[in-house]
């Protein structure tokens, strides 16, 4: 039987509708490298919103960048529209894509969007266990005729990067909320580790982050996406809350060490690349900096 890429005409436009948020849009990426490969001739367009629109500038596997707006999407006339984000705002889009073709997981609100209903990943992959986020996004393609294969790692492109050259540690001390937050004073004690072993801690946040506990260090505060891959690209590894720079570090191939909370590291943690995860019975706040010194002493990183 005819799989739906195998049956899509050649050059024919796709759309990925990839709302929220910044780790769900880096590791979305392996399932558009999956699409690309199975299909090279596809024109393939992500949706998105314009703040996470720098996770996929300068990537080869997609050919135009959306904003979240129906005449936008439906401009570009997609053959298929696969919702990758489940909310109600992607099924609309979705649904009124103009697309012959609308798929979304078959767990996804709002079934009546789509006429393609994906089935769980453990279902297409044939697996019993939990799934990474990365596997369960790129079991659809899978699902839709992409052959089975190793997940790769996820990908960014640095416009400008600087090996070598840039920060030897980045640091990102805030997260979505105080149950997924180390404390202020471990980063401060393992940043002060790194700066006497002679390397040069930065540390990142979003514009409404108070990074001031953190002065006595570089810190760069609301910088663009774009700016942040570049610093990744030239960084020697990250230390940080789960959290999308996780992520995005992870995308670079950097060494990461990631502290989770309440968060499940089998379908979080950093993908494809040397990561030590650390978390806490009794919550993050328990984590003790000296486990973040053998984690990187694990990775290979002198601290």
């Amino acid at each position: 039987m005819e799989s739906v890429l195998e049956g899509l005409p050649q050059e024919s436009h796709v759309a990925l509708v990839r709302l929220r948020s910044l780790g769900d849009c880096v590791l979305t990426t392996p399932a558009l490298a999956l699409l690309k490969r199975s299909r090279p001739d596809l024109r393939v367009a992500v949706v998105v919103e314009d703040r996470f629109r720098a996770i996929f500038e300068g990537n080869s596997d997609v050919d135009a960048i959306l904003p979240p707006r129906l005449p936008a999407l439906r401009r570009w006339r997609p053959r298929l529209c696969l919702n990758l984000h489940g909310g109600t705002r992607s099924a609309w889009l979705t649904a009124l894509s103009g697309a012959r073709l609308r798929g979304g997981f078959g767990h996804f609100r709002l079934g009546a969007a789509y006429n393609l209903h994906i089935p769980r990943a453990q279902e297409i992959l044939g697996v019993s266990r939990k799934v990474h986020t990365a596997e369960h996004l790129a079991s659809a393609m899978f699902y839709l005729g992409a052959p089975v294969s190793q997940v790769p790692r996820t990908c960014l492109v640095a416009d400008a990067p600087v090996p070598g050259a840039g920060p030897s540690a980045v640091l990102h001390p805030v997260a979505a909320t105080p149950e997924k937050t180390w404390p202020a004073e471990g980063f401060l004690e393992v940043a002060r580790r790194l700066s006497r072993s002679g390397l040069d801690p930065v540390f990142i946040g979003g514009a409404a982050d108070d990074l001031s506990p953190f002065r006595e260090f570089r810190t760069l505060r609301g910088a663009p996406l774009a700016a942040i891959k570049n610093l990744l690209a030239g960084a020697s590894f990250f230390i940080g809350n789960d959290s999308g720079p996780a992520h995005m570090a992870a995308a670079f191939g950097l060494p990461v060490v990631v502290l989770f909370g309440p968060s499940d590291p089998e379908i979080w943690a950093p993908w494809r690349t040397p990561s030590e995860v650390i978390a806490s019975p009794e919550g993050i706040a328990q984590i003790r900096p000296a486990q973040v010194i053998e984690a990187l002493a694990r990775l290979r990183v002198a601290a």
